[in-house]
């Protein structure tokens, strides 16, 4: 089979296309066709070996364990093994590779049963691949560290992103009043997606506006996590998503420290892959309460360029890998 391949940390120069051996399904693995993947920050962040601290994360100090990257796809169930029970040959699926050996730019992956669901029937493959990592990241950040309720009112930084722009999306389906921070040229695709306000923050400064936010998602945390003491209500939750590697590390190391200076409820998610949360996606999308977005789509062999347009911080949506 074609697949996308590295032996060395380094640009998407170090990345190459070759054939090498197809996988062979186990008696609890699931083998997929894959027919599209999707980009997220951590395929570049492996790529890279940065922050060094995912070298010892996911092994190889020196040369990448993982020579295949992606964890996000979409595809057909090719052969089960035999104590597979969840699916048949031919059934369309998506998942999250990344506890069972990523390996998403590839024909074919052999995947493990609890990493995969049933795709939603009314989207592509290339749009099912965009879901899994962003909108579970999402899904959690709100739910799980938020704990959103109706009639609150949300913040998203970063909304036109990948992880954003599913949070938008799943907080409206949570009966919130959502604000959405991009820049001036992502506004109209975060209107077309569902926020009701929309703040530029090449022109208006959102720690400073006047407002204050039951609950505020940041999935681009550049600034100090104190400058938004100020518009998160006394009672309300602050939850980092994404941003500077060494800003998560703050907040995953000092939440609870920070939250007793600033007075405020102050968390970082470890999103986890969940089957059961895939099914609730799944059902989202099937009602037409999520509908992804995709900036570009590259082939297979474009798996370098569609990475380095992802460095570049500048996409809105997703970038899906169609196979």
């Amino acid at each position: 089979m074609k697949a996308i391949v590295q032996t060395e940390y380094g640009s998407p120069d170090v990345l190459s296309l070759k054939e090498v051996d197809k996988p062979v399904v186990t008696d609890n693995g699931v083998l997929v066709r894959i027919r599209a993947a999707s980009v997220n920050a951590g395929d570049w962040h492996l790529m890279r070996g940065d922050p060094f601290l995912s070298r010892l994360m996911f092994g190889g100090i020196l040369k990448p364990k993982i020579q295949i990257l992606g964890f996000d796809i979409a595809g057909q169930v090719e052969a089960i093994g035999k104590n597979v029970t969840e699916f048949q040959v031919g059934d369309e699926v998506f998942g999250d590779l990344s506890e069972c050996g990523f390996g998403a730019f590839a024909e074919y992956v052999c995947a493990i049963e609890s990493a995969l669901s049933i795709k939603p029937k009314n989207i592509s493959f290339e749009r099912a691949a965009t879901v899994p990592g962003a909108a579970l990241t999402a899904l959690q950040g709100l739910r799980n560290c938020g704990q959103i309720r109706s009639g609150q009112k949300v913040l998203i930084n970063g909304a036109s992103g990948g992880v954003g722009s599913f949070a938008v999306q799943i907080a409206k389906a949570f009966g919130a009043e959502v604000t959405a921070v991009c820049s001036t040229n992502k506004m109209e695709m975060v209107r077309s997606i569902g926020a009701e306000h929309i703040i530029d923050y090449t022109q208006t400064d959102v720690t400073k506006n006047g407002q204050q936010y039951d609950l505020i998602l940041d999935a681009a945390a550049y600034g100090s996590v104190f400058d938004y003491s100020p518009i998160l209500k006394p009672d309300g939750t602050y939850v980092l998503i994404g941003g500077s590697i060494w800003r998560l590390f703050q907040v995953f190391l000092f939440g609870s420290v920070i939250s007793r200076i600033m007075r405020r409820n102050v968390k970082c998610l470890t999103a986890k892959p969940d089957r059961s949360d895939l099914v609730i996606l799944k059902n989202l999308i099937e009602a037409g309460k999520i509908v992804p977005f995709i900036d570009r789509t590259y082939s297979l062999s474009e798996v370098p360029t569609a990475i380095r347009h992802v460095e570049q911080r500048q996409v809105r949506g997703k970038v899906a890998i169609s196979i």
